[in-house]
């Protein structure tokens, strides 16, 4: 077995330059909610440093979404190696003991129900997280002779379970607040970093402290960019992409999310696409923090100076001047207003938003955004379009989602039908969806220019639509057909696929279940032999007859997770143990040979899509895609199962941290700019994932999304779309729940008919891990729902089963022998297969 680790544990150049450029940028995505004058600091000096957070840093939040890195600079360290003295050792070392203590008996409590369950204390973690150790008493000794404290608050989340409106979660525990109560009354000066990677309530401590910085979770290297926040070597741009209230009941589907109604097997969207700004705009409801919102370290103005139209494209040019003390990147927003008195929708939605470069004190800059109005087209369930209806559609611009002003009214006089599309989703049996209720807060708009768009030669885009796919006949009888003629540009991939046997087309479309997957170690996400760690690879069965390569995949979207120490023996073969999932549950055995080869593969953990969805800069994103690219070439890794771009619906998805915000066309810009960076390798490819509605994580395999079509089109798709035409990604990852009664994975009309007709996506479609077989993997709650359908997998277009089976293969052998599953079918998949292994192998070339 050849592996393209590195056989040394020394750091190389190539990791130590992604953490530079990891530091020099992750700045941009910190957010300062409040600050009177506290931060920066002028010099480093001597700080009470406080909180779970303070040498328990957590860099990412676990499961999938965490990366095995070298080292994690935690807050304490960061801070000392800027010059700060820290001066309460003594209170983080009791801390440290009770964090030990709670460990312990969280580690007990894991091990007691692997036992039970019969699975590997991994798959146990996933659904239970360790919660936030005792906070110690903070004494007089603690603020002897310092003036200023800065509290690390950290909350951790996962894939496999959600998190609780409840205290040490989305609120403060006592302890907490006691905490927080000496250290704003004690204090001169009072700093609380949030090291979250969501929403958490601060009620009325918000008020008690002097400054308020949403650190987030930036990877490995977060206390030193937290050190440069701190001190002001980098500028802390960054804006909310949720909508933050410290009162969980006030957003819309509180109270029957997930297990807060007792009900895990149907998530009723009844809040339709009121989610975020969304409904606290039109419900006229403040929340403590709005989207978009953010501080900074100096202050602007800005202006639109003009509009210019063509089309339905409306271009705002807008001069922004610095008016503080410091340098400093401003974020313009522009949002729109549109009629609804035919079809329902929220008062405003985000068209744009433009991130400025440096602007020094007193300088100004100008900048322009092209605004697309077709993205505020609504769906229409009634004529299966994409409309404009007319009316005045209110421009604004902004500087968050509720600190905005009317800059033109733009008048469509007569209905302006963008795409002639199809319902594709069924009955949704959700029962009084909301609808505006009018009572939103209008801008004042009298004396503004009013701008008639001209709708004629506007024309719908009208989908051909596939329901039926053509089989390929073609065989070439006497020519024995292989991979490399395909490469050669000799034969088609069709003329390839044409030639395989049924029980060839199936395994190619299941992974290879014969490596480390669920039958060997019960893990999700560690299926690879050739690049251990990773999630998984496809058959390796057919490298020498049909000369088709194994790809392999890996787990994000902060970075690669994979297993950084490995050993084997000299001839190439692993061996048993090592790291997984940042927990060494599985030592190497004592028994490894003296001759064992060592092998390592620490790579970069980037800040989390949330963080970086807060720099509101693309540019940012892309680079960060740069780095995950480099490391996927380095090691081998063709699919990157990554950027997670689901909308935040609620503020407990335990995923949340994995995915952008609440509102699409941010989610989808990120992605979209991510899939850049990562694609630019050639070679290397994006997975966006879940695809879709996957916003609960406790059931999350057996759970029925009820959404209307409208909800499903204007909200949950919007970012996929625009990832999809912007960047094509290499792949799909469906998610793990039903939409009204289908399997996303199973699901024709959103794979096919949606994904590859409407939206022209050329790449391959996967299942999310073990989609489509009976797994045990603490999901009780299942009873009511099936797991998806191997059969119906191919039939949709979900073209790679991850990691797979047996039973996989010979249920799609059954089924194209009995006649139930078409033939054509399978070798659409299996083309698809074949295409992705052409452009991996030829550096992004497609054939």
């Amino acid at each position: 077995m050849e592996y393209h680790a590195a056989t040394t544990p020394e750091v190389s150049e190539a990791e130590v330059e992604a953490g530079r450029k990891v530091r020099s940028l992750a700045g941009e995505c910190v957010v300062i909610m409040k600050n009177d004058g506290a931060l920066p600091f002028d010099n480093p000096g001597k700080i009470a440093l406080f909180g779970n957070g303070a040498r328990h840093t957590i860099k990412g939040g676990t499961g999938s979404g965490d990366v095995n890195s070298r080292f994690v600079v935690n807050i304490e360290q960061g801070l000392s190696e800027a010059g700060f003295d820290v001066t309460t050792g003594s209170w983080l070392d009791r801390f440290d003991e009770s964090y030990d203590s709670h460990m312990k008996s969280y580690m007990e409590n894991i091990t007691r129900i692997s036992e039970e369950k019969g699975i590997t204390p991994v798959m146990v973690m996933f659904e239970n997280t360790p919660g936030v150790p005792p906070i110690p008493e903070i004494t007089g000794e603690d603020s002897e002779g310092v003036d200023t404290a800065i509290y690390v608050l950290s909350r951790d989340s996962g894939e496999g379970g959600d998190r609780r409106a409840a205290p040490g979660d989305f609120y403060l525990k006592d302890d907490e607040k006691s905490a927080f109560e000496y250290i704003t009354t004690h204090f001169r000066k009072s700093i609380l970093l949030l090291n979250v990677g969501g929403i958490v309530s601060l009620g009325e401590y918000l008020d008690r402290f002097s400054s308020v910085v949403l650190l987030s979770q930036l990877g490995n290297l977060t206390g030193h960019i937290a050190a440069d926040v701190l001190i002001g070597r980098t500028d802390p741009s960054g804006r909310l992409t949720d909508s933050w209230c410290f009162d969980y009941s006030k957003y819309p589907n509180a109270g029957n999310f997930s297990i807060n109604n007792g009900n895990t097997d149907d998530e009723y969207y009844t809040e339709g696409v009121y989610v975020g700004y969304r409904y606290f705009d039109s419900f006229n409801i403040k929340p403590d923090f709005p989207f978009g919102y953010g501080l900074g370290y100096t202050t602007f103005d800005y202006s639109v100076d003009s509009i210019e139209t063509s089309g339905l494209t409306v271009r705002l040019n807008v001069r922004v001047r610095n008016t503080g003390s410091r340098a400093g990147k401003q974020v313009i927003q522009f949002y729109a207003a549109a009629p609804h008195e035919l079809l329902d929708k929220p008062f405003k939605e985000l068209v744009g938003y433009v991130k400025t470069g440096s602007i020094e004190p007193g300088e100004e800059l100008s900048v322009s955004y092209a605004v697309d109005l077709s993205v505020i087209a609504s769906y229409c369930s009634d004529c299966e379009s994409k409309v404009l209806e007319p009316g005045d559609y209110i421009l604004m611009s902004g500087i968050n989602s509720e600190d905005v002003r009317a800059e033109a009214v733009l008048v469509i006089n007569e209905r302006i039908t963008t795409e002639k599309l199809r319902n594709n989703f069924g009955n949704s049996s959700v029962e009084d969806e909301y609808a505006n209720p009018g009572i939103a807060e209008t801008p004042e708009t009298e004396g503004l220019p009013r701008i008639v768009i001209d709708a004629a030669g506007i024309k719908p885009r009208e989908t051909l639509y596939t329901d039926v796919r053509e089989e390929y006949k073609d065989n070439h009888p006497g020519e024995y057909l292989t991979f490399d003629d395909v490469i050669e540009g000799k034969v088609t991939v069709f003329d390839l696929v044409a030639q395989l046997e049924v029980s060839e087309m199936a395994a190619l479309c299941v992974g290879d279940y014969g490596a480390d997957s669920l039958q060997s170690i019960n893990v999700v996400g560690s299926a690879s032999v050739k690049v251990p760690g990773a999630a998984a690879e496809t058959i390796s069965s057919f490298t020498d007859s049909r000369k088709i390569p194994s790809m392999v995949l890996a787990d994000g979207p902060a970075g690669l997770r994979l297993q950084p120490h490995f050993k084997t023996t000299k001839e190439g073969e692993k061996i048993p143990g090592g790291e997984v999932f940042g927990l060494q549950y599985n030592p190497f055995p004592e028994d490894v040979p003296s001759d064992a080869v060592d092998y390592y593969q620490y790579c970069t953990a980037i800040p989390i899509a949330t963080a970086l969805a807060q720099s509101f800069n693309t540019d940012l994103i892309a680079s960060m895609g740069d780095i995950v690219g480099s490391e996927m070439k380095r090691f081998f890794v063709h699919f990157w199962l990554a950027p997670g771009m689901n909308i935040h619906r609620n503020p407990l998805c335990g995923r949340n941290f994995e995915y952008y915000s609440e509102d699409p066309f941010v989610s989808g810009k990120c992605a979209a700019a991510m899939t850049r960076g990562v694609q630019a390798y050639g070679g290397q490819g994006t997975t966006i994932k879940h695809f879709c509605c996957n916003n609960q994580e406790i059931n999350r395999m057996y759970s029925n999304s009820h959404v209307s079509e409208r909800a499903i089109r204007n909200l949950y798709l919007r970012g996929f779309e625009i990832a999809v035409k912007e960047s094509q990604p290499y792949s799909v990852m469906t998610s793990y729940n039903l939409i009204n009664g289908i399997h996303s994975a199973n699901h024709y009309g959103l794979c096919q008919n949606v994904l590859r007709d409407e939206w022209g996506f050329d790449g391959i479609v996967m299942t999310d891990w073990y989609t489509s077989q009976e797994t045990d993997f603490g999901d009780s709650a299942r009873a009511k729902y099936e797991c998806s359908s191997s059969v119906e997998c191919i039939r949709s277009g979900n073209d790679w089963q991850m990691p797979g089976c047996e039973k996989n293969v010979t249920d799609i052998i059954e089924a194209v022998n009995n006649g139930s599953l078409p033939k054509a079918d399978l070798q659409f998949c299996t083309a698809n297969v074949i295409r992705m292994a052409v452009k991996c192998f030829s550096n992004g070339r497609d054939i």
